[in-house]
């Protein structure tokens, strides 16, 4: 026999082995394909954008989310002819207010740390040197077959 217990917000279920042993009494509830919280993706069946959806990644709300809602609306809506063209002033605006709030929306380049960040310009000097002696390389090449065969003739003799 189950017993239920409940500790401030929390509401704990003790079952027995027996109880687990008979069918499930649980009911499944028929989906409401009208329900608009439901969630259906980022654009509704109606066209309408699901603030919900956790595909924005809570973007909809926070200090910005106004703003952030103005832009995608914008953007969504937008019929000219490079989508969005018309919603510059949404996005500057939006992006002014994660200025203001850098904590809750970090800039892509202060993600990176310090010492990945050294690692990678390495990597681009080096492929930039790569390229520039790419005109040496089968010469290069060529001169390290050279040095590097064993000398056979003086091995054979011994």
């Amino acid at each position: 026999m189950s017993s239920v217990r409940e500790e401030g917000k929390d509401r704990i279920i003790f079952v027995t082995k027996e109880d687990h042993a008979m069918p499930s009494s649980a009911e499944l509830v028929e989906e409401d394909p009208n329900d608009p919280y439901e969630e259906r993706g980022l654009i509704l069946p109606s066209g309408e954008i699901n603030w919900n959806c956790p595909c924005l990644g809570g973007m909809a709300s926070g200090p910005c989310g106004t703003s952030f809602k103005d832009a995608f609306s914008c953007f969504h809506y937008s019929k000219e002819e490079v989508k969005g063209s018309d919603c510059l002033e949404q996005f500057r605006a939006m992006q002014e207010c994660m200025q203001r709030y850098p904590e809750l929306y970090p800039q892509e380049d202060e993600k990176v740390p310090e010492k990945q960040s050294s690692e990678t310009d390495q990597t681009s000097q080096d492929s930039a040197s790569a390229e520039t002696s790419g005109a040496n390389s089968t010469s290069a090449a060529e001169q390290d077959s050279h040095t590097t065969q064993p000398n056979t003739e003086g091995s054979a003799e011994s």
